[in-house]
């Protein structure tokens, strides 16, 4: 087979009765002959769901992959990443192993792919009484909208309307990602380095996902007024709260400082895969220079010495991750997605109020601590 133009990534997790509805529902698909392939991404789920996989692999016309590994709490992001590795589609669906699809989905989204546009859906939240009269045999004749609550279809229609609105005013954040059923371009999700695996627990990583994906030139559209799909319904996840704000990754998610590609995503980025904006009395530390800067302290030369083989910006260029030392080495003087401010101990009374709100992330750290600034390189932003 040539490589399929569209990678359907299904994610699941001890749902096997869910899992073989979305699987079903995607061997239904019309108009899309030749041009798809099924990876299901498993977090680690018993005997049902890998059998289910199996015995779909081998009665498709197209290839269906399958990754799994040992279940270690609601891992989304991760298991969303392992999809997208082995995919080889141009375009990325990622679809939730508890929704059903339309027959002409998959060639709804395959008419609105191209680069930098990813589209957006959405779910119909079909009520537990219609859930549970699905099955698998009964799709072919099961007429999906009439099952679909009449709110919900409203509901839809506003967040289009909505979408479009947003668009139309450029907002920087809206309209949402909502990562149950959407697609984007392979190369643009590998260009953020996919989905942050920071995020560990029920949500968030939809929103930062969509962040990342505007700071890399890629627009968000809605495809909610041509298709959507169908949830399934089931008992929520335990870490899931009824209140966004409530949940445990809010505070990692509201950091400042977010990179638009990832530290822990597709890739692990270690301190040497950044590029660092460092001041000209840091950078001449580094460069050994036979005339440093009297200004210059011991907190500097050791972030010099930690960043010797890292890329750097040069002086006034972008940056990933910009650094200012306190008290020798001057301000943020270049364009970064992340201000790092770093302050030696014992002078912290002293660093400008203005210069400490100009910082996304502030460190107070004793000049030789080593442990310390090398763990704070490895993770920042």
């Amino acid at each position: 087979m040539t490589r399929p133009d569209i990678s359907l990534i299904v994610n699941t997790f001890q749902k096997p009765r869910h899992l073989a509805l979305v699987l079903q529902s995607i061997a239904l698909q019309e108009g899309i002959d030749g041009r798809i392939e099924v990876v299901v991404a498993d977090d680690g789920s018993d005997a049902p769901s890998v059998e289910i996989v199996s015995d779909f692999a081998r009665q498709s016309p197209f290839p269906v992959r399958f990754t799994t590994e040992p279940h270690d709490g609601f891992r989304l992001a991760r298991v969303r990443n392992r999809g997208a590795a082995l995919a080889t589609g141009d375009t990325l669906l990622f679809l939730d192993g508890d929704s059903v699809l339309p027959p002409d989905h998959v060639a709804l989204h395959l008419g609105a792919r191209k680069p930098g546009l990813a589209m957006l859906g959405d779910v119909i939240r079909l009520p537990e009484a219609a859930s549970r009269d699905l099955a698998p045999s009964a799709l072919t004749t099961t007429d999906l909208r009439r099952l679909a609550p009449a709110a919900e279809l409203r509901r839809l229609a506003r967040r289009h309307r909505k979408s479009v609105f947003q668009n139309w005013l450029r907002h920087p954040s809206k309209p949402r990602l909502a990562g149950g059923n959407f697609a984007v371009w392979r190369d643009d999700y590998f260009r953020v380095n996919g989905s942050d695996e920071r995020f560990l627990g029920w949500g968030q990583e939809d929103d930062d996902l969509g962040l990342r994906l505007r700071g890399a030139g890629v627009r968000l559209a809605s495809i909610v007024d041509r298709t959507f799909t169908y949830h399934v319904w089931h008992p929520s996840d335990p870490s899931a709260t009824p209140r966004w704000r409530d949940g445990v990754n809010v505070p990692y998610f509201l950091r400042r400082g977010r990179l638009t590609r990832c530290r822990r995503g597709l890739h692990l980025r270690d301190r040497s895969d950044i590029r660092w904006g460092l001041p000209e009395r840091v950078l001449c530390n580094a460069t050994k220079s036979p005339q440093p800067s009297r200004a210059a302290n011991d907190l500097a030369a050791l972030l010099a010495k930690l960043l010797a083989d890292a890329p750097r910006a040069a002086p006034g260029n972008p940056c990933e991750v910009d650094v200012c030392v306190w008290p020798s080495a001057g301000t943020f003087r270049r364009k970064a997605e992340c201000r790092l401010l770093l302050i030696e101990a014992g002078s912290e009374n002293l660093c400008p109020a203005t210069l400490r709100r100009r910082a996304d992330r502030i460190a107070i750290l004793a000049a030789d601590d080593e442990q310390a600034l090398t763990a704070l390189l490895e993770e920042v932003g």
